[in-house]
């Protein structure tokens, strides 16, 4: 016998809820990087992804590091969001909106984390870092052609 939700649909049951909620975390669906207890992101957030290999270039050439995270294939770095907006992202960066990651077994784990409320690495520093380890020129300096 269901249960009739107040409006006038059917009311799922506990198990049916739970069923759900496993199927949600199953391996390959997309996870949100968490702010960390203690923090706030007033700006949203956002990530930029790199491949693993690239991480520890990257890290030393920044002013200011934010939350990092990392698992086997990539580092991602918190960046306030709409950090992507007029800026080409050099590959193999990855621009991830909402900080959710794509086809994670589960959340990658933090690396890093500041000192302070604010869980973001500052995204023109970490924009030139990685044109910097990749060998990209940034976008603004590319000569226009007509």
């Amino acid at each position: 016998m269901g249960v009739r939700a107040a409006s006038g649909g059917r009311a799922l049951s506990l198990d049916t809820l739970v069923r759900l909620e496993r199927g949600l975390k199953a391996s390959g669906t997309p996870r949100r990087l968490p702010v960390p207890d203690g923090m706030t992101a007033p700006l949203g957030c956002d990530a930029v992804a790199v491949p693993a290999r690239f991480g520890p270039l990257v890290l030393p050439r920044l002013p200011r590091v934010g939350c990092v995270y990392a698992d086997e294939a990539h580092w991602w770095w918190l960046v306030p969001s709409d950090s992507d907006y007029a800026l080409e992202w050099p590959a193999p960066a990855h621009y991830a909106a909402g900080a959710v990651v794509p086809d994670a077994p589960a959340v990658p784990g933090l690396i890093h984390k500041p000192d302070g409320t604010l869980p973001y690495t500052p995204p023109i520093p970490l924009y030139l870092a990685l044109c910097r380890v990749t060998g990209t020129t940034p976008t603004w300096s590319r000569p226009v052609i007509a």
